[in-house]
């Protein structure tokens, strides 16, 4: 995996963020849990990140907490949505504006649902800077490696404990982990199709680019069962309307 070595310094600091929500539907489910932490190149946690707890305003569905452990009960005297909210986007947006990339493991996922919280609340809309999000990497970089690409399996590929899976300041965290064990995978792979990016623009750049062929080519598969399956494009945020 070729871990020991040196990744270039505009990989020194990243943030890491994960969300954990109300259900799957990214224009209308809520934040319930967030972390936003620092992690330096080694994958230690750096002091200074945050974790968040919101009463969503709309009761949690049982399979939602099922899988993050959050319960209406947790969240009866924890921080209004648009506080936390209006938190999560100045936080995030702090470190884009350092110039430190944040990484979200199905980035789409968590920047959708924020913005569409952000809208919500009359909050202003995040400015990003960029953004490192290891699921589209993996799916471009190692495309024909069989099994789940979920955080566990990713994890687990590439050597990085995730013991409390689905909550969020371990999820965040392993993310990071994993994007930097990755990132090594990618620049010692040496693979011409796949130059490894010499600024973090270019990295963002490339899986904004990569994140819509992987949408096409998921699209094509599904249209053969679903003819009128219509790919919804946008990395990080996807393009709802």
């Amino acid at each position: 995996m070729s871990e020991k070595l040196a990744l270039p310094e505009w990989l020194n600091v990243i943030a890491v963020f994960d969300t954990e929500t109300t259900g799957l539907i990214l224009d209308e489910s809520r934040i319930v849990t967030a972390a936003l932490h620092l992690v330096d190149a080694s994958g230690n946690v750096i002091t200074g990140g945050k974790d968040w707890l919101l009463n969503p305003g709309v009761p949690i569905p049982p399979e939602a907490s099922n899988v993050h452990g959050v319960t209406d009960a947790d969240v009866i005297n924890a921080q209004s949505p648009q506080e936390g909210v209006a938190e999560i986007v100045s936080a995030i947006q702090g470190y884009f504006d350092q110039g430190i990339p944040v990484v979200a493991y199905n980035a789409p996922y968590d920047f959708t649902i924020l913005h569409y919280e952000a809208k919500r609340y009359g909050i202003d809309q995040l400015n990003f800077g960029n953004v490192i999000d290891p699921l589209v990497i993996d799916k471009t970089i190692d495309k024909w490696r069989k099994g789940k690409r979920t955080l566990t399996a990713a994890a687990e590929r590439y050597g990085v404990s995730l013991e409390n899976a689905h909550t969020a300041a371990d999820d965040a965290i392993a993310a990071g982990q994993v994007a930097l064990a990755m990132m090594r995978f990618y620049q010692a792979l040496n693979d011409p199709k796949f130059p490894f990016p010499t600024s973090l623009e270019e990295l963002h750049e490339l899986q904004a680019r990569w994140a819509d062929e992987n949408e096409k080519s998921y699209a094509q598969w599904r249209q053969k069962d679903y003819p009128d399956y219509k790919p919804v494009f946008g990395w990080p945020v996807k393009q709802l309307s």
